[in-house]
């Protein structure tokens, strides 16, 4: 069923032809499910995935982490390909820089929101090591997306097929606006010079 299902996705990306380039940017709680669905993006769509997750290790502390998944980010902006993208995005403030960075470099910026019960978010962040004081203070400084930000809404409780339906819904959406509309045929207006 899975095989099917994500072939199925595939086959309809295949057929989608984007106006613009289009990132993916989640959103949520600690533990509440962001990683898991943004690698399933990210496999499933063919995008590249931006996490500071991956660079965090790598570096000294986390503002080095944040300079360098940032520089990262720019450079696969420049490929003008669909992202999916992981970063700080806990405050409007950020998500607001993120965007604009986004549109700057000619990027679409779908907001995902992944939401979870947070005692099933908790007992998750609690399995990756992390103590009880960093979920919550990481609880305490989440923002939730403003309706203006046009969030796309997850539940942590669907399957992924269902949830990738509703990404690839919301990436194709422009493009079914642009076939709808009528377009009316310019007249030729020359005037003819004997």
């Amino acid at each position: 069923m899975r095989n099917y299902v994500t072939n199925d996705i595939l086959y309809h990306m295949k057929s989608l032809s984007l106006t613009q380039p289009h990132a993916i940017v989640m959103v949520g709680i600690p533990g509440s499910g962001k990683t898991f669905f943004a690698k399933q993006f990210s496999d499933t769509f063919n995008a590249p995935y931006v996490t500071i997750n991956d660079i965090l290790p790598h570096t000294k502390d986390e503002q080095s982490a944040h300079t360098v998944t940032h520089q990262h980010l720019d450079e696969l902006l420049k490929t003008k390909a669909s992202v999916v993208v992981e970063v700080d995005t806990a405050t409007r403030t950020a998500r607001r820089e993120l965007a604009t960075r986004l549109r700057n470099a000619g990027y679409k910026p779908l907001i995902v929101w992944v939401q979870t019960d947070p005692d099933a978010a908790f007992a998750r962040h609690k399995r990756s090591g992390q103590s009880d004081e960093t979920f919550d203070g990481q609880i305490r400084r989440f923002s939730p997306p403003h309706e203006s930000e046009n969030p796309v809404v997850l539940s942590g409780k669907h399957t992924f097929a269902t949830q990738a339906r509703v990404i690839l819904k919301h990436l194709s959406a422009p493009r079914a606006e642009i076939a709808n509309r009528k377009i009316i045929p310019e007249r030729n207006h020359s005037i003819q010079v004997k």
